[in-house]
């Protein structure tokens, strides 16, 4: 019987990682594209190297033929209408990764719920290709398409051993770092109270294997991630649980000049995000048990990667401003480490941003 053959693009992150191990488990044949790895490893995951967002490469990387695409990437609109169609003539399935974000605020978010892009009436950031609209955009042009072998799966909140562990608008090489060093961690009043939906990477992972190659996926958009729920504040209260952690609150409009993502304040976490996840547990055939409590699994994973903990390098300009309004900052060598031995450019750059916030 011949093997089925699974092409992820980009699918070195967490989520690909743990998607690639779940395929090879399920029988299938798995290739995935790098900018740095080639050959193929003891699980049996083969590592293309290039760059999808290469059109060549894409092209001869697509012309082998396969059963099911997954696209972790990360695709300007004008670039995806551009490979769109070559990508959904080279499989039988292809999985698009969208995520939660296009959604307009609801009480509680279904596949059919409102899109930013059909709703909002602000037009200066409607002009822009921000990630929530440029998603939004490209599911639309998926569904236009002459081709209709597409599948639309919108993850939440993910978190994981590797090393991402959101916190509002925040990333763990940010606030995480701070807290470390004993650093005032700074966030929106505001945003505390606000429902956010987080899920494990791993969970999200499983729920997108039930649907490659999966005939009921066909056509169709699922909510990958958990129904559960809790606001920010709790979230604040789990990482505590794990270190030692100083919260300084401060209002919205300050916290969106030292963290930036403004529209990701505005249209998102300033919203209650509460995620219905009954269509892709019907077709996958999971239960809401199977899925893993975000208290426990926040826990784990952060336990984990604080063993060997291995962050991305920071912006020195964001530390900075978040420093500075939360009342403290590093010492030149500090920042240096911080920035794994950066140059005095990146130095500067902290200090100037703790000067002018």
């Amino acid at each position: 019987m011949t093997m089925k053959k699974a092409l992820l693009l980009g699918g070195t992150g967490a989520m690909g990682v743990n998607l690639s191990k779940l395929l090879i488990m399920d029988g299938w044949e798995v290739a995935v594209t790098s900018r740095s790895r080639t050959g193929i490893d003891h699980y049996g995951i083969e590592y293309v190297r290039g760059n999808a967002h290469n059109v060549t490469f894409l092209e001869g990387v697509l012309s082998r033929g396969w059963d099911a695409v997954v696209d972790f990437m990360i695709w300007p609109t004008a670039g995806f209408a551009e490979v769109r169609d070559k990508i959904l003539a080279a499989c039988k399935q292809y999985i698009y990764l969208s995520s939660y974000r296009v959604f307009a605020d609801s009480p509680e978010i279904t596949e059919k719920s409102p899109k930013l892009l059909d709703v909002s009436c602000d037009a200066e950031y409607l002009a822009t290709d921000e990630y929530a609209l440029a998603k939004a955009r490209q599911e639309k042009l998926l569904r236009d398409a002459e081709r209709s072998n597409w599948t639309i799966v919108r993850p939440a909140i993910t978190y994981d051993r590797s090393g991402r562990f959101q916190l509002c608008t925040l990333e763990s090489e940010a606030w995480l770092r701070l807290a470390l060093a004993g650093h005032s961690v700074p966030l929106a009043a505001e945003m505390l109270d606000k429902q956010t939906t987080m899920s494990w990477g791993g969970d999200v992972a499983l729920m997108i294997s039930r649907l490659v190659g999966n005939p009921k996926a066909i056509g169709e958009d699922f909510n990958v991630c958990t129904s559960k729920h809790q606001n920010w504040g709790r979230i604040v209260e789990i990482y505590g649980s794990v270190i030692n952690m100083r919260l300084k609150k401060i209002n919205l409009s300050k916290y969106e000049r030292a963290a930036g993502g403004i529209y990701q304040c505005k249209y998102d976490r300033m919203f209650n995000r509460v995620m219905d996840n009954s269509k892709v547990l019907g077709a996958t055939g999971l239960s809401e048990s199977d899925l893993i409590d975000v208290e426990e699994g926040l826990t784990r994973e952060l336990r984990i990667f604080l063993e060997h903990p291995a962050f991305r390098s920071p912006s020195a300009m964001q530390i900075g401003r978040l420093d500075r309004v939360g009342g403290n900052i590093f010492s030149p060598s500090e920042m240096s480490q911080l920035c794994r031995n950066g140059s005095a450019r990146e130095i500067v750059k902290y200090y100037l941003s703790w000067l002018f916030v």
